[in-house]
């Protein structure tokens, strides 16, 4: 299959709007990261997207729509919570996970079960596709499962260039880490996958129950997605370590024959042409993780040493990446 690299004007809009509608699969930025799009309506197209990812087939996707009406026609029932939020933070990285209407949206696409996580982009280009194509847009991350999600169209070309349609280049996202995502079928409300919306933004609109570190095995339905152990991963070994321990394990590495590359914020104390310095507040960090990541995979790095962040809330949904990009495979 020949890709298609797209630019985000009218044209190559409607071109990306018309692969869609007749069931293929295109690539397209949002606010967090980029999306792999495929008709939420159709379980054929739906499936494109497990097989372009080599996803489990447990693992649903998440449903992108314009507005809150189109939330709405997705969903079986819709809690005062769920408009609350909607109201609030859409358009926006927030996710809903509500009860869904089978007739609406494929079995594919919700893993099976009764549930659908919708959200409501800001993107520019991400809103524009949805206009145009006018239908539900499935869609996870435009990356093979598992590995480093892709916050530019490059990114996106690397992983699953020749195994979809097309590619919306929309340059680099904004956000850089995906969506928080919120149960609200029960009462209180759970935060199922932390996120750039903070839990205690969440919080202080409905009543929110946390799981942190939420786990599902890999035979088992997920709740939604980002809850598998191992996530966000490059295909060097991730090494989690303190600040001050990131230098010596990086000389460890070296001695044992090891490329290796370090990430670090705030303060540089590793040297080299594989030593990333990254933002030190969450959100500049956030913005930059993946990217970081993406070019110490592509220098040939076996090993990537990264300083842990710090145990504040506001670093919650960072901790959560970098927790499971290091977990074993």
């Amino acid at each position: 299959m020949r890709t298609e690299r797209l630019a985000a004007d009218a044209a190559s809009i409607a071109r990306a709007a018309e692969i869609l509608r007749r069931g293929g699969l295109v690539a397209f930025p949002t606010e967090t990261v980029y999306g792999l799009g495929a008709r939420a309506d159709d379980a054929r197209a739906a499936r494109g997207i497990f097989e372009a990812k080599g996803r489990p087939p447990g693992n649903p996707l998440i449903v992108h729509v314009l507005d809150v009406a189109a939330a709405r026609a997705l969903a079986d029932a819709w809690p005062a919570d769920a408009e609350r939020l909607a109201q609030a933070m859409w358009p926006g990285p927030l996710t809903l996970v509500v009860a869904r209407r089978p007739d609406r949206v494929a079995d594919d696409v919700a893993a099976g079960g009764p549930t659908v996580a919708i959200r409501v982009p800001v993107h520019p280009v991400a809103r524009a596709l949805l206009d145009a194509v006018a239908l539900p847009i499935a869609a996870p991350s435009a990356n093979r499962s598992t590995e480093i999600s892709p916050t530019t169209a490059e990114h996106v070309e690397k992983s699953l260039g020749g195994r979809i349609d097309a590619i919306l280049d929309g340059g680099p996202t904004a956000v850089g880490i995906e969506s928080t995502i919120v149960d609200v079928t029960t009462s209180p409300a759970r935060l199922l996958r932390p996120g750039h919306v903070a839990a205690e933004t969440i919080a202080a609109l409905v009543p929110l129950q946390t799981t942190a570190g939420l786990i599902t095995a890999p035979a088992e339905r997920a709740p939604s997605p980002g809850t598998h152990a191992r996530h966000y991963a490059p295909h060097a070994q991730v090494a989690l370590v303190p600040a001050e321990a990131v230098r010596g394990e990086i000389e460890r590495a070296a001695r044992a024959g090891a490329r290796a590359g370090a990430i670090e914020h705030g303060r540089r104390t590793a040297t080299g042409p594989h030593a990333e310095l990254l933002p030190a507040d969450p959100a500049g960090y956030a913005a930059a993780l993946y990217a970081a990541l993406h070019r110490l995979e592509d220098a040939g790095c076996d090993v990537i040493v990264i300083a842990a962040v710090p145990e504040d809330p506001a670093w919650d949904a960072v901790r959560d990446r970098l927790t499971r990009a290091s977990a074993a495979p």
